[in-house]
Parts: C-alpha cells; sequence; structure tokens
C-alpha cells in the first residue's frame, strides 16, 4: 500500500483510487465506473491533454508573428486559430471547473455518497469524449480543418468547404454531456443534502455549481438547435442563415451569443466558487458577506441571459435596443462588483498564508479585474464601434478565460491536489511556476489592449509596421508563459509519483471535504455521514 492510502485504509475504508481485487482491469474500472470521484479525475486529465493541445496551437499562432507568412499562410492561420478556439472553449474552459472539480467535491461537500443520477454521470462522460472524439476527427479526415473562427458564424460557416459540418456536430454533442451534468448537479443539490446541511450553510463553491446547472440547462439547448441549423444548411441546403436562400445571417448572431454570452457564466460562475473556497481558507476567516455572494451568484447567472446584444453593436440593431443591452451590460457587472469587494474584505485583518493556491486565487482578482473592466469599455456604445474586431477584443477575452477561469482552475488544482491524489506537491516550484506564469500572461496579452486601441484588427495573420514592437512583445510573453506551464506541470506531475502523503486538512479549510481522508474512500466518508449542525466557512458561523 501506497502512503497515498495510508489515511484512507487507517479509516477502514479503501481510497477510491485503489481498484477492489478480482475486478475488472484498471482502464475498464475507470471507463465504467459511476463513482463521481473517479469522473472527475477522468475530465480532469482529458481537460489538461486538450489544454495542452490549445496551448501548442497558440504557441504556433504567436511564433508567426515574428515573420509573418514565413511559418504559415492564411489559410492555416485561419485554421490555427479555429481550432484552438473550439479546443479551448469547448473542450476545457466552458466544460472546465464544473466537471472536474464539481463532479469530485460536490457530494462531498454536501455530505452526499454520490451524485444523485450516477449512471447518467457516467454517460455525461462517454458523451464527452465522443464529442470530442467528433472535433479531433474534423482535424483530420480528408480536406481542411474548420477556419471560421469559434462562432462559426454565418452564412460563411455554410459555405466554407473545410470540415465544419463536423466540429459543429461535435460541439453539438457536446452540448448534451453539458446539460446532463447541469441536471445532476442541480438535482444532487436540491435532494441529497446531508442531515443539517440546509441552503444557507452551502459551500459557497456549491452555490455556483448550482447557479451554473440551472444555465447549462436552459440555455445550452440554445446552441444545440443553432447548431443542427448549420449542418441543415449544410447537408440538405436549407437556407435558415444564408441570405442568398432567403436566410438570416443576423438571427445566427442572435441564437448563438443567447447561448455563448450566458456560457461566459457556465465558464466564470464555478471559477469565482473557487476562489470563494481559497480566499476564506488561507485568510483565516470567514468569507466576508456570506449572502451577499451567493445572491450574486444567483444574480450574475440570472442577468446573464439578457446581455448577449453587446457582441451585436456593429452588427445591425437600433438604438433603442443598442442601449438596452448596453445598460443590461452594466447591470451584470454590479453583482461581479459585489464579489470582488467581498473577497477582498475577507482579506483585511485577517493571518493571510501566502501559499500557491492564494497567490492564484490572487492573481485571479487582479486578471479578472482588468478583463472585467475591459468589458465595460466595450459595453459602452462609442467605443465599441472603435474596439469591435480589434486585438482589444483579443485581449479582453483572453483576461476574462485564461486570466479568470485559467488562474481559477489552478488555484483549484493546487488547493485540492492534495485531497484528491493523497500527495503533496513542493510549495518552491509551484510559486516559481505561478510568477513566470504571470509575468508572460501579461506581457502576452497586455500589449493587445495597446494594439487594439490603435486599430489592429483580430484574426489577421499579417501587420503593418506601427504594430511590430508589440507584436515582438506579445510573442516573448508566450514564451514565458509557457515555461511557467512547464514548471507548473512538471511540479505536479513529480508529486503524483514522488510527493509525500498528504494530510488530512493540509490547508486548515473548514468545509466537509477537509474532514474526509486524503484520498477520500470510494463511499466519500468513513462509517456515517456527518450531521451538519453549525458552520465556519460563514460570516455567524459558530463552529
Amino acid at each position: 500500500m501506497t502512503p497515498a492510502h495510508e489515511s484512507a485504509a487507517a479509516a477502514g475504508q479503501a481510497s477510491y483510487l485503489e481498484n477492489p481485487p478480482g475486478r475488472r482491469g484498471v482502464f475498464a474500472s475507470w471507463m465504467l465506473s459511476t463513482d463521481h470521484k473517479r469522473i472527475g479525475v477522468m475530465y480532469l486529465m482529458a481537460l489538461l491533454s486538450f489544454f495542452w493541445v490549445g496551448v501548442s496551437l497558440g504557441l504556433a499562432m504567436r511564433l508567426n508573428m515574428l515573420h509573418p507568412g514565413a511559418l504559415m499562410q492564411a489559410q492555416t492561420y485561419d485554421e490555427l486559430f479555429t481550432v484552438h478556439g473550439i479546443v479551448q472553449l469547448f473542450l476545457v474552459i466552458i466544460p472546465g471547473v464544473p466537471v472536474a472539480f464539481g463532479n469530485f467535491f460536490l457530494p462531498i461537500m454536501i455530505g452526499a455518497r454520490d451524485v444523485a443520477f450516477p449512471r447518467l454521470n457516467r454517460l455525461s462522460w462517454w458523451v464527452y469524449l465522443t464529442g470530442a472524439g467528433i472535433v479531433v476527427l474534423s482535424l483530420f479526415i480528408s480536406g481542411h480543418p474548420p477556419d471560421t473562427g469559434w462562432t462559426f458564424y454565418a452564412p460563411y460557416s455554410i459555405r466554407t468547404p473545410t470540415n465544419v459540418s463536423l466540429a459543429v456536430a461535435g460541439v453539438f454533442v457536446l452540448g448534451f454531456s453539458s446539460i446532463l451534468t447541469g441536471l445532476n448537479f442541480v438535482t444532487t443539490i436540491h435532494t441529497m443534502r446531508g442531515p443539517g446541511m440546509t441552503w444557507l450553510r452551502l459551500p459557497l463553491f456549491v452555490w455556483t455549481l448550482y447557479a451554473t446547472g440551472w444555465v447549462q440547462m436552459l440555455a445550452t439547448p440554445v446552441l444545440a438547435i443553432t447548431l443542427l441549423f448549420i449542418i441543415m444548411g449544410r447537408v440538405l441546403g436549407i437556407g435558415f442563415f444564408d441570405p442568398s436562400r432567403g436566410g438570416d445571417p443576423i438571427m445566427y448572431e442572435h441564437l448563438f451569443w443567447t447561448y455563448s454570452h450566458p456560457a461566459v457564466y457556465i465558464m466564470i460562475l464555478p471559477a469565482m466558487g473557487i476562489i470563494s473556497e481559497v480566499i476564506p481558507t488561507f485568510a483565516r476567516k470567514a468569507i466576508f458577506g456570506y449572502k451577499a455572494v451567493v445572491f450574486a451568484s444567483l444574480a450574475i447567472a440570472g442577468v446573464g441571459y439578457w446581455v448577449w446584444g453587446h457582441h451585436m453593436f456593429t452588427s445591425g440593431m437600433s438604438n433603442t435596443a443598442r442601449v438596452a443591452f448596453s445598460l443590461l451590460t452594466f447591470f451584470v457587472a454590479i453583482p461581479s462588483g459585489v464579489k470582488v469587494f467581498n473577497w477582498v474584505a475577507t482579506l483585511y485583518k485577517g493571518s493571510i498564508r501566502l501559499d500557491a493556491p492564494m497567490w492564484w486565487a490572487v492573481s485571479f482578482i487582479f486578471l479578472f479585474s482588468i478583463g472585467g473592466l475591459s468589458g465595460l469599455i466595450q459595453g459602452a456604445l462609442a467605443p465599441n464601434l472603435d474596439l469591435h474586431g480589434t486585438y482589444w477584443i483579443v485581449a479582453h477575452i483572453h483576461y476574462i478565460v485564461f486570466g479568470g477561469v485559467g488562474t481559477a482552475l489552478f488555484a483549484g488544482l493546487h488547493y485540492w491536489f492534495p485531497k484528491m491524489f493523497g500527495r503533496m506537491y513542493r510549495e518552491r516550484p509551484a510559486k516559481l511556476g505561478w510568477l513566470i506564469f504571470f509575468i508572460g500572461f501579461n506581457l502576452l496579452y497586455f500589449p493587445m489592449f495597446v494594439m487594439g486601441a490603435e486599430g489592429m484588427p483580430r484574426r489577421w495573420f499579417d501587420y503593418s509596421a506601427q504594430y511590430h514592437t508589440g507584436q515582438m512583445i506579445s510573442v516573448a510573453g508566450s514564451w514565458v508563459l509557457a515555461l511557467g506551464l512547464l514548471i507548473i506541470f512538471g511540479n505536479l506531475i513529480l508529486a503524483l509519483f514522488r510527493g509525500e502523503a498528504a494530510p488530512e486538512n493540509p490547508w486548515g479549510g473548514t468545509t466537509l471535504e477537509w474532514h474526509t481522508p486524503s484520498p477520500p474512500p470510494a463511499r466519500n466518508f468513513p462509517g456515517e455521514i456527518p450531521v451538519i449542525k453549525h458552520v465556519s466557512y460563514k460570516a455567524g458561523g459558530n463552529g
């Protein structure tokens, strides 16, 4: 028995990582498992693998900017940024935090043995693999990979000879995985809470999964039917969005962003949930304004349905619609600002411990704030007309998606790694990797704000001389960022095989997962499910 399993074994129950004797082989036992923890780990491994595919494509695009045209021509560049966007958004960022950490920790944090529908959970994993496989297939079968951008804008997505149909079909299938996951999580939170786990005792990470689950169920079908229309247009010649056949390409934009802006909150809400767990733990304080953070999560999910139009200010809409969507965009910033205020207030007079998860959490606040404030500038009508379609948008989306969701994902990975795998990573390399990543990230993406404000169009494989300095800084930043990522992942992989055995509660966390062995046993809790009499992670708790 390895040291990582000693804690669970001492409690009289085998770790979820161990295969029961005389049962299926290791691969089959994992792929056919209904254990939410195993499913979460498999999702995590898949997400991180696809993440590196997306990073590699991004580095190739940056390298092209050293000498445009020397490495790749325009068509190849179009294909690269399209595949980069599809992989990073639909295979990594959108499913990201909920399917990996949500699957693993949601039942434990509410005092349950598993999710409400374990077999449905396994099905959602298989559906995710199927959708990912179809997307990957679109890159390698005869013809060219899709070249439309990750948005698949019509009518070009209907007319291009590249493998758009397969890529769209893959994203269509991935949507079903998202819907099933959201349904499972919402039902689990409603029906599987342990004794004494009332609604206002739920950990904040659980609240964000709950809000996200509703968005997944209500918004994702809109994307599914929209992508189905694209396939029908290409295969059957039905002109839903093709103006030459009486269709309306603007209708595609409305339908696509009706899903895709709420999808931003599918990405960011669980990321905020991670930050709401990490900061109180490392500040040694209860979260400031627990109820305010809860209601802010629900408000972000609710208002997020009504702001899609700010993506379309230059597409042609009435001035009344522009003003309405602009106003709603500013409204959705209010609950996000409430969360940032409450995180910072939690740090005030706290006994702050600056371990690796805390550095990632603080980075999230800084980078997400830049992304959010730049989004408000885009939400204003006059600046939007100049900034739309420029590098400013590239910088904004990466500060939100990578600087926000990405850093929160790394915060959660470092925070929960000892609990998930029963091993401790080394702190010094973890902090060094974070520092190099943080420097590289800002060198890579901040110059894009400047280039965008100066008029550099997005998605161009070449550029004029005035943008040369900004592009060189950005290319150098991509190398620095990649070095940081190599250190981070190298340290974690080394810890998997050589790390010291993790104690039950290395950080002094107060939620239920820190009161189980490391790694958790197969049924989550040794013996009876704990009864929750009070909580100490919210203001007013008695624990």
